[in-house]
């Protein structure tokens, strides 16, 4: 039976002539299930009912690595803890006495690889993502400094007793939680809230109101609709999320534009400045910087081996970056920092693209991994890696075929393909460091989605049946599946049979 033949059973089924499966009927897209022996698996794919309402500007963050969900995301919680604190009434600042910063989950079972104590360390003295200072994280190494700081008037000194390293095991909503606490001399706390990190370098608190920003003209919360959106409106998917983009932050096209072109530019930066390191990266164990090394190598090589080993050298430049602390770009996370850059700078230096197209596919990838985000998750401990190196090979492969001219259809399918040769990546990091295996993953996902977005680009797209909402939704399942030790614990896979007793 052919795809064609597929469809008109699942056009009969979804009249009510016999297609048997909990919850909604698949849509015309998927395989009726009255095609297999047995009716299929018993239960049909329910296409997601949520909604986009992030901005761009929050899924590409910028700041020091190793991790989005474990660095990032505690030096933002940390800094928004100081400005809430510095805004408290003077009474209860003179009755404060220090922080305490408590680490659960993964935040707790493997913060000191990924710098955790650091970032917090650096929120409270007053750093800032964007411009945080690699000389400031370094000098936070070490554990007996004490760091004078002031807040709100009120004079502190912030050390490495700040951190407490809590259950990993725990009863709170997100595996990463975060609860920074103000307290006086007795260790009463005077304030307190409970921040979450779900991936990606985002943090919300308990409680949170509602962010204050406008509403997305065109609605959508997956594929499916978006495509409809599309169909309707007439519009291509760059000037849909350029619009949406505008509305939520209330801002003009440049503005856009602005933030588009410093996240392409730290994504190329990266690339230069990790092909001009050699020697060792920061860790327990000896691990050698690499990417110079390939991308010198790959001028022996012929064009097909070259280019390979080039795209290669371009992700694991900016994942040493990340790992040695600099500047990153959450593509959708920094452990996944250096995917899309490998492609970004093919686009730039090799295919030499035009602004305009690199911007259009950014857009494009940004769809991709809001998407992801929105329907399953970006995060290593929710989902596995799959959320991190497999939406990042989403984005990018959607990035690299719709700024060359692909269509939306096939922008889709360059993204699901990518997407779906991740799933059941298991996130095991040797020690808890962004060392093994994740630098070489980012090198793999770059070159799967330079790979899906050519095969996407010469299907026939009709003919292909997955589809980038139910590829997602086999994420979110999959990754739920997995053991929590698999969830960027380090306590199973690479994160035990790499060590020696």
């Amino acid at each position: 039976m052919d795809r064609r033949d597929f469809l008109k059973v699942a056009a009969f089924s979804t009249l009510g002539l016999g297609l048997t499966c909990t919850g909604t009927p698949a849509l015309a897209r998927g395989i009726p299930a009255k095609a297999f022996p047995g009716g299929g698996p018993g239960r049909c794919f329910v296409l997601p009912k949520n909604q986009v309402v992030v901005p761009l500007l929050d899924l590409f963050k910028i700041g020091p690595g190793p991790s989005s969900s474990h660095t990032l995301a505690p030096l933002r919680i940390a800094s928004n803890f100081r400005e809430t604190v510095a805004a408290l009434p003077k009474d209860v600042l003179a009755r404060a006495e220090r922080f305490e910063a408590h680490l659960y989950g993964s935040l707790s079972a493997t913060g000191r690889g990924h710098r955790t104590d650091r970032a917090v360390l650096a929120g409270l003295l007053g750093q800032k993502p964007e411009t945080c200072d690699p000389k400031v994280m370094d000098a936070l190494a070490d554990e007996k400094a004490v760091f004078p700081t002031v807040i709100g008037g009120k004079a502190f000194r912030i050390a490495h007793s700040v951190v407490v390293w809590d259950a990993v095991e725990h009863s709170y909503p997100f595996s990463n939680t975060l609860v920074m606490r103000l307290v006086d001399a007795k260790g009463a706390a005077l304030f307190e809230r409970e921040y979450y990190s779900p991936g990606g370098g985002f943090f919300a608190w308990k409680g949170q109101p509602p962010a204050k920003r406008g509403t997305p003209r065109h609605v959508f919360g997956n594929m499916a609709e978006f495509r409809k959106l599309a169909k309707d409106t007439g519009k291509p998917l760059h000037q849909l999320m350029l619009e949406n983009e505008m509305d939520i932050l209330g801002v003009g096209e440049a503005e856009v534009f602005k933030h588009l072109d410093m996240v392409l530019k730290t994504m190329a930066d990266g690339v230069d400045l990790g092909l001009s390191e050699t020697g060792l990266l920061p860790g327990p164990f000896e691990m050698h910087r690499k990417a110079r090394v390939l991308f010198d190598k790959a001028r022996a090589m012929g064009e097909a081996d070259g280019f390979m080993q080039r795209v290669s050298s371009y992700a694991i430049a900016v994942s040493e970056g990340n790992a040695a602390g600099r500047l990153a770009v959450t593509a959708p996370t920094l452990g996944s920092a250096g995917t899309m850059p490998a492609l970004v700078y093919v686009m730039q230096n090799e295919l030499k693209l035009p602004r305009d197209a690199m911007r259009k596919g950014m857009l494009a990838a940004g769809l991709v991994g809001l998407l992801c985000k929105t329907n399953a998750s970006v995060a290593g401990a929710e989902v596995g890696c799959q959320g991190e190196i497999g939406v990042a090979s989403a984005m990018a492969a959607a990035m690299m075929a719709y700024a060359t001219g692909a269509d939306l259809a096939a922008t889709e399918l360059a993204a699901t393909i990518a997407l779906e040769h991740h799933l059941g990546m298991s996130c095991d990091p040797v020690g808890g460091f962004v060392l093994i295996p994740c630098i070489e993953r980012n090198a793999f996902g770059a070159l799967k989605a330079y790979n899906a977005a050519l095969m996407a680009k010469s299907e026939i797209v009709e003919q292909h049946w997955e589809d980038l909402d139910r590829v997602v939704a086999a994420m979110l399942e999959t990754g739920k599946a997995l053991p929590p030790q698999f969830r960027e614990m380090g306590t199973a896979g690479l994160g035990v049979t790499m060590v020696d007793c």
